[in-house]
């Protein structure tokens, strides 16, 4: 409502009620209409003084600093030049906002300290577990054990859980990079063909510890260019393929596809696992999620590997998806820019 409205109608309540007072005591109608004009006219001027000194001035004042706050201005800038026509219904309208976008900061913030516990949770678990193990052996062989092979039993178990914290720790320091954007990409033109059997034949030991059987057709040995950044992109095959192995089955498959579309090279590896329920799917490539947590922990690994692909990934400006049925098997595909 504007000022003048607002002051209009109270000015004429009060005209109104004198001038009808005066009426019932005089009883002449040119009495009525000169109290009328007279009263309407210094309620007026009155109230339109007092409300505009008072609270009007006022209301301005929260509408600019509000209005202008949120357009980014420091509090100097903020009692700037810009005032609202109607700030009564502006500043309503502000502070509803306002109050609207607090609530979704809460709840942000809420869902960032239940994140925040969760990581500090995992990174300890990830953490005490192997250390735990390591001060066990180490407390064993102090207190001399004089059987040799025991020995070497309890040094070669200490190593193990020493690699595990290392690759934790690494896992820890790459993602904790791709997050901050400390580690560039670095574009170049190569052949992902000749990426993948190189990754392939990398990873054939793995593959027969877990009797898994890697296929890549020989329709894909033709030279496959694309534009990204290929030690990255050797990572992200590495970690989707060891994912294949820990979750496929045993004998089991693993298969590795390239289809071309118009602007992209789309790569699928594929595995015929157990596969992953519906409802875990759009928590996958979260740190740390793991479907079923006492076998991934038996399995090994930091639970960092489908976080980091996925920030490998979206540092292209390209996308993964996954896909998968139970009993069946899981898809996981990414897309990268296509050099023609």
């Amino acid at each position: 409502m504007k000022l003048w409205v607002l002051v209009f109608i109270n000015a004429l309540a009060v005209a109104l009620s004198l001038s009808i007072i005066n009426f019932y005591f005089q009883q002449k109608w040119v009495d009525f209409i000169i109290t009328f004009c007279v009263s309407i006219i210094i309620s007026y001027a009155v109230f339109y003084y007092l409300i505009e000194r008072f609270v009007y001035s006022k209301i301005k004042l929260i509408y600019k600093l509000i209005h202008n706050l949120k357009l980014g201005k420091d509090l100097k800038d903020a009692l700037g030049e810009y005032v609202s026509t109607d700030p009564i219904h502006d500043v309503e309208h502000e502070v509803k906002e306002w109050a609207k976008d607090k609530k979704i900061e809460i709840d942000q913030l809420r869902e960032q300290e239940k994140f925040r516990r969760e990581f500090l949770s995992n990174i300890s678990h990830e953490l005490k577990t192997p250390l735990f193990a390591i001060q066990g052996y180490i407390e064993a062989l102090q207190d001399d054990v004089d059987d040799p092979e025991l020995s070497k039993q309890f040094l070669d178990k200490a190593s193990k859980n020493v690699d595990r914290l290392a690759f934790f720790i690494k896992d820890l320091d790459s993602i904790s990079k791709l997050e901050s954007g400390e580690i560039p990409v670095e574009f170049e033109k190569f052949d992902l063909s000749e990426l993948i059997v190189e990754v392939i034949e990398s990873l054939e030991l793995k593959a027969k510890k877990y009797n898994i059987t890697m296929e890549f057709k020989e329709k894909y040995n033709s030279a496959t260019w694309v534009n990204a950044d290929r030690e990255k992109i050797r990572q992200v095959f590495v970690n989707l393929i060891d994912n294949s192995f820990k979750y496929g089955n045993n004998p089991g498959t693993t298969a590795i596809k390239i289809f071309e579309l118009h602007d992209q090279i789309l790569v699928e590896i594929t595995d015929d696992g157990s596969g992953i329920e519906e409802k875990y799917l759009s928590r996958l490539f979260e740190r740390f999620y793991r479907t079923d947590k006492s076998r991934s922990r038996e399995i090994g690994g930091s639970g960092l590997g489908l976080a980091i692909v996925k920030h490998i990934i979206e540092a292209h400006q390209q996308t993964i998806t996954v896909r998968s049925t139970e009993n069946i098997g899981s898809t996981f595909g990414f897309t990268l820019k296509r050099v023609k």
